[in-house]
């Protein structure tokens, strides 16, 4: 559909958040090392507070209704670039290396997927919303590799 709520974009995000903590939790269920184990967990884990946030915004009492109902025009594919849909479907994570980096890549295209719509804002608050939503991103890949990091020296 060409026109969306700001809250479609919301909604779909949170569902994204969700699905991959669910996929880091399934594969740390099988992982090879204890230390993958433990990366993979601590993703699904960030994942999840990340839903929680999304969801929390979503909630009636957040003071953002006005922003989520806004409406917006957008002739592509709404709501997600395909980059995140090939990686919540098709990423590895046989490797520290390979979950960090598909957990940052999908950070990343989400930062810019904010930066996009904060551009594009049709009101100042919708804009200053997704400059958030957009710095929540880059904080939390900052957040990924420094406590990756921290795995690499266990």
């Amino acid at each position: 559909m060409r026109y969306n709520q700001v809250r479609d974009l919301v909604v779909w995000a949170a569902d994204y958040h969700g699905r991959m903590s669910r996929q880091f939790s399934d594969r740390a269920g099988v992982a090879d090392s204890e230390r993958l184990q433990m990366a993979l967990d601590y993703l699904a884990a960030e994942e999840r507070r990340m839903k929680a946030g999304l969801d929390d915004v979503l909630a009636d009492e957040s003071g953002q209704q006005k922003v989520l109902n806004t409406w917006f025009d957008d002739p592509t594919d709404f709501p997600q670039p395909p980059e995140l849909e090939h990686l919540a479907q098709y990423a590895t994570y046989d490797s520290i290396e390979s979950a960090m980096e598909t957990a940052t890549q999908a950070h990343k295209a989400l930062q810019r997927l904010y930066e996009y719509r904060a551009e594009k804002a049709a009101i100042p608050a919708g804009a200053d919303f997704f400059r958030s939503l957009a710095e929540g991103h880059e904080a939390e890949v900052r957040r990924i590799v420094s406590q990756f990091e921290e795995f690499n020296d266990l």
